[in-house]
This record gives C-alpha cells, sequence and structure tokens, in this order.
C-alpha cells in the first residue's frame, strides 16, 4: 500500500486547511486510517483516525471541535479538515493505514505510512 499524502502549507492561526490522502495498491476500504502529526523534537502522535467503513472516528483532545476526518472508499481518500489553525497545530502531518479490526489511536499498530505533509500556522 503506498500513501501520499497533500495539501499542507502555511497559513495563518485561525485559518483553516484540508490534507488529503491518496492510497494506492491493497484493499484500502478494509483498513483504519489515521492521521498523526510530529514537530520538531517531539515524538509523532495520533491526530485522528477513522473505521473502514467511516462510521467511527477517534480525535486526540487537542484537536476535538476543530478537526474533522473523513474518507471516500471509492476514491481509496482520506481527508483531513482542519480549522481554527492554532500555531501549536505546525508539524509535518502523516497518513496511515492500519490492518486492523477497530480504530487504534497507537502508531505501532498502523502498517503503512504516507511521507508527511508540512503544515505551519504562523501567529
Amino acid at each position: 500500500v503506498q500513501l501520499q499524502a497533500f495539501g499542507g502549507g502555511l497559513v495563518q492561526a485561525g485559518g483553516s486547511l484540508r490534507l488529503s490522502c491518496a492510497a494506492s495498491g491493497g484493499s484500502f476500504s478494509t483498513y483504519v486510517m489515521g492521521w498523526f502529526r510530529q514537530a520538531p523534537g517531539k515524538e509523532r502522535d495520533i491526530v485522528a483516525a477513522i473505521a473502514w467503513s467511516g462510521a467511527s472516528t477517534y480525535y486526540a483532545d487537542s484537536v476535538k471541535g476543530r478537526f474533522t476526518i473523513s474518507r471516500d472508499n471509492a476514491k481509496n481518500m482520506v481527508y483531513l479538515q482542519m480549522n481554527s489553525l492554532k500555531p501549536e497545530d505546525t508539524a509535518v502531518y502523516y497518513c496511515a493505514a492500519a490492518e486492523y479490526y477497530r480504530i487504534t489511536p497507537y502508531a505501532g499498530e498502523y502498517d503503512y505510512w504516507g511521507q508527511g505533509t508540512l503544515v505551519t500556522v504562523s501567529s
């Protein structure tokens, strides 16, 4: 499975960005999909995850109410809509896929990773 994340960029605090992740190969509609982020000098942390059906989602406390994860299984795409962005949201954002039966927030349980896209939020 290959994952390619895109849509990052520079945005002012309070602004919005939409990240996209395109998947190829494998059985996309059976994977749990997640978005993680890693700021300089910090660990890679979960941002959001979505079940294969899209019926269940998970959000880190820091992004609840601001970010929305969604997927389109017909297009092999997963999205992260980010609103009310804050400077502390600045990081490289990665999409990942897990061959797992339920949503998981743990990076170690994801099997495939994209290359990352940089999001910079200026104050």
